[in-house]
């Protein structure tokens, strides 16, 4: 179980703050099941999962692991896929997310600016879920390091020497 003012990953919304850990406030809803309330890093609102749930949830990557990760980046090859029909391209990006892994998404955020740079119109998908995942990264990246998230990317490129997402 997770404690208040814990900062956590919880499913595909990245680093969230366990606020409170109570029944939920809710008229119908069972005084004796617990919630984590938890408030995202980045965004706004409220998430509700049950203490008891499946749902994914685990403790933010330490700062050696942040940095084992960032000295690795070089080396993570880009998600590119190479099935253009769009179903096919969604599918592709949501099982990456579904591995709950920094690594999935530096290959993620790699494999578009890939793809969007060979592409003579932008689109607005590929944007989205690149920021998405840059957004989950340097979420986790700011807690492990205590870094403000503005300070990340400068950190990567001060460690490894290059911007973190070039080819």
């Amino acid at each position: 179980m997770y404690c208040v003012g814990e900062k956590i990953i919880y499913g595909e919304n990245g680093v969230c703050t366990v606020e409170k850990i109570e029944p939920l406030g809710m008229s119908g809803a069972s005084k004796d099941k617990l919630y984590y309330h938890l408030s995202p890093l980045i965004g706004s609102g409220t998430y509700f999962a049950p203490v008891d749930s499946g749902a994914y949830m685990r403790p933010v990557m330490s700062r050696e692991e942040a940095d084992a990760l960032i000295d690795a980046m070089p080396g993570i090859e880009p998600a590119i896929c190479n099935d253009n029909r769009f179903n096919h391209v969604d599918a592709y990006y949501k099982e990456l997310f579904r591995q709950h892994s920094c690594e999935a998404l530096v290959a993620i955020v790699k494999g578009l600016r890939t793809r969007m740079a060979t592409r003579k119109t932008r689109s607005s998908r590929a944007e989205a879920t690149m920021k998405r995942a840059r957004d989950m990264l340097h979420g986790e990246l700011s807690v492990a390091l205590g870094l403000e998230l503005c300070e990340v990317e400068n950190y990567i490129t001060s460690r490894i020497g290059e911007q973190p997402f070039d080819q």
